[in-house]
């Protein structure tokens, strides 16, 4: 008796057990529930910034001031022209005269006069036979990869090439096949590898991590061996290369060559902003009807062509600028590197210094900061090799005594390696 009321009772007792697990589990399932209504879209991207501050790769943005004490080796202003009183007012006077904005894309109502005249001038300043001005260096890239490959074609790309190349390749929708820095015999082997298909290689004239230059006429030569076109982005040796500021691939005797297109900023050496393709005028006139980036987008405001119009004219007419550029940028270089630093010697304005880790390097840049010196910091996965630098910009109108000056507080500041 007492063995069956035992077990009436267990009964009872495991009935009661399993409705409370019931309902335990039934209110876990409403939490569930209750948390995923309470997710958004892009809650995933907390975990991103997490893994980011992890890997010290936070990027944030400051804000700079308009007038700053700050001695500055971080902006591409190579040839300190975007402060000079005659380029801003240009861009002042192109903005009363055609407006704030071009008001539409280059082929409805955003193509000036003002747009006209700086591509004439610039192809003969460049030795080319037509330029087309975009909004940007950016879009100029993606124009001229996308448009000039095509879904059946091969892209050969430098392994050191800068994102608006890599993002044009991609774009392109053509085989790419990324080969070692600066080497023509693999652009070579590749391109013979693929002998018959349409092709180009594309690589930088300067490279903007380190500041070397890539070897243009042996390139050249490598895809006229095999009938393929070269594409390559003078944005950081317009202005400092060449005769007078006209260019790497003047200075290589490249310019104009029917098989060579070249894209160029407008924001570095002629401190304005924009960008603009170079090459034969059967080129640009095929950009002007296929480039998407040059079709759909709005063109490069009135301000920004003016002011590159005028320091275009400023360079033609002011040859010891470039010179003084490369001057700066080996004296940077030999003074760093007496005082024991690692420095790539540069073959423009880019002079890059190593760091011994991505946290060092943004250590090395927030104190020279602090003692009044402005300076870029590169470092993954900004950087392909994974080695963090300092990135400095040699500016044709830094004195001698800002030299000294930068120099001396980059070695005070140095990590300890």
């Amino acid at each position: 008796m007492y063995r069956d009321e035992d077990t009436r009772d267990e009964a009872t007792r495991g009935g009661a057990a399993s409705g409370e697990a019931v309902r335990d589990e039934v209110a876990r399932d409403e939490a569930v529930r209750a948390e995923v209504t309470r997710r958004t879209a892009f809650d995933w991207t907390d975990a991103e910034a997490r893994r980011r501050e992890r890997a010290g790769l936070v990027r944030t943005l400051r804000p700079r001031a308009a007038e700053s004490e700050l001695l500055d080796l971080a902006s591409n202003d190579y040839l300190g022209l975007t402060r000079r009183p005659e380029i801003t007012e240009a861009a002042a006077e192109a903005a009363r005269r055609w407006g704030a904005g071009s008001t539409g894309s280059r082929l409805v109502t955003g193509t000036t006069r003002l747009h006209t005249r700086l591509e004439r001038e610039l192809a003969d300043f460049c030795g080319f036979e037509a330029a087309l001005v975009f909004s940007s260096g950016y879009t100029a890239n993606l124009a001229a990869l996308t448009a000039l490959s095509s879904r059946d074609g091969l892209i050969v790309s430098d392994a050191g090439n800068h994102a608006s190349i890599v993002d044009g390749c991609r774009l392109s929708r053509a085989e790419t096949t990324v080969v070692p820095h600066a080497d023509p015999e693999a652009v070579r082997k590749t391109l013979r590898a693929h002998e018959g298909r349409r092709a180009l290689a594309v690589t930088d004239s300067v490279f903007s991590v380190d500041g070397d230059r890539a070897p243009l006429a042996e390139l050249a030569d490598a895809c006229r061996a095999h009938g393929a076109a070269l594409v390559v982005d003078d944005a950081h040796g317009l202005g400092v290369l060449g005769d007078g500021g006209r260019g790497a691939l003047h200075e290589a005797g490249l310019a104009g060559d029917e098989d060579v297109v070249a894209t160029l900023t407008l924001s570095k050496s002629l401190g304005s902003q924009g960008g603009a393709v170079l090459g034969p005028a059967r080129v640009v006139e095929h950009l002007v009807n296929a480039a998407r980036t040059f079709i759909f987008d709005t063109g490069l405001a009135p301000a920004a062509a003016g002011a590159a119009l005028a320091s275009l004219r400023l360079i033609h007419g002011q040859p010891a600028l470039a010179r003084r550029a490369r001057t700066v940028a080996a004296t940077l270089h030999t003074l760093l590197t007496e005082a024991g630093l690692t420095a790539v010697r540069p073959d423009a304005a880019v002079v890059s210094v190593r760091a011994p880790s991505p946290e060092a390097a943004l250590r090395w840049a927030a104190d020279c900061r602090e003692q009044g010196l402005a300076v870029g910091c590169f470092r993954p996965p900004s950087v392909p090799d994974g080695i963090s630098r300092l990135r400095l910009t040699a500016r044709a109108d830094l004195t001698d005594a800002e030299i000294e000056r930068a120099v001396a507080t980059i070695v005070r500041t140095a990590p300890a390696v």
